[in-house]
């Protein structure tokens, strides 16, 4: 082992014994994180990836889901200009969407926080046909802020022409349109719908994830992370379940806290974040 690489190992050692209220970062709690996060300090929460059960869609190990009080909690935790990024579904009943996802978000603005944008999660293998309404394949990325967002990383995607061109100008008061040399970027900001196949090696190459009952793709939370945090910002994930945000936090170079209420999803968050490497470099 290199010295660089003794001095990072010591150095990850050091943050995992720092202190956020009562938690040790860098680790996952078995608690209810409504109480759970009472035990945190005011604003010491620079990013949330989570995703909610979604209705009653998800019998989570038969544990209730306080959502207005997660919420509230939320907004205390989080740092101005931190940013909560909720994803979230419907259920649809008799062919009727419940639009939970829409009240939910309703209340995150009722309550202090704004609505940054409202993504598109789409699912590019989704097994849930309809017979008599097209294929449901999305669900929503909720992005809420604590005041104005402070960090943005955009991811960018290349795009079909680029260098120097003859482009078109507005048109002049003679209505005539105009042509000036003008430059095509090699990339530019994505669009705020993300698209990610689901399954065993598309959300995740960890077989041991899929004992949880629903798990979002990793590049999803990796994307998020990337977006809108830095290196060495706290990542916090309330609703943990199988522990990809954790994970993705952990090899992106992030601190991050996670908290579950169910012991069987906690042992197994911890297990698989066992399995996962810090990021060298």
């Amino acid at each position: 082992m290199t010295i660089s690489n003794i001095f990072f190992y010591y150095l990850c050692n050091k943050i995992k014994n720092m202190m956020l209220g009562t938690y040790e970062i860098n680790n996952i709690y078995n608690i209810d994180c409504v109480k759970g996060m009472k035990q945190l300090p005011d604003e010491c929460i620079d990013l949330v990836v989570t995703s909610p059960p979604y209705d009653n869609l998800r019998d989570y190990n038969g544990y209730k889901f306080d959502f207005e009080n997660i919420a509230k909690e939320l907004f205390r935790v989080m740092k101005k200009g931190g940013v909560v990024v909720w994803v979230v579904g419907d259920k649809i009943k008799n062919g009727d969407r419940s639009l939970t996802s829409f009240k939910q978000a309703i209340y995150f603005q009722e309550i202090g926080f704004k609505v940054h944008d409202s993504m598109i999660y789409q699912k590019k293998n989704t097994p849930f046909m309809r017979s008599n309404a097209y294929t449901n394949c999305y669900e929503f990325m909720f992005v809420f802020s604590k005041e104005k967002v402070k960090t943005f990383n955009p991811l960018k995607t290349n795009t079909a022409r680029n260098g120097f061109e003859k482009l078109v100008a507005n048109k002049k008061a003679d209505g005539v349109n105009k042509k000036v040399l003008g430059e095509l970027k090699k990339e530019k900001t994505r669009t705020n719908i993300w698209s990610y196949a689901v399954g065993l090696g598309g959300s995740t190459r960890d077989k041991i994830a899929f004992q949880h009952t629903a798990i979002f793709p990793e590049k999803l939370a990796l994307e998020h992370i990337l977006s809108w945090s830095n290196e060495g910002d706290i990542v916090f994930d309330p609703m943990c379940g199988s522990g990809t945000t954790c994970k993705m936090a952990k090899i992106s170079n992030r601190n991050f806290i996670g908290m579950d209420i169910s012991k069987e999803y906690t042992e197994l968050s911890i297990k698989r974040l066992e399995m996962t490497p810090p990021q060298l470099f």
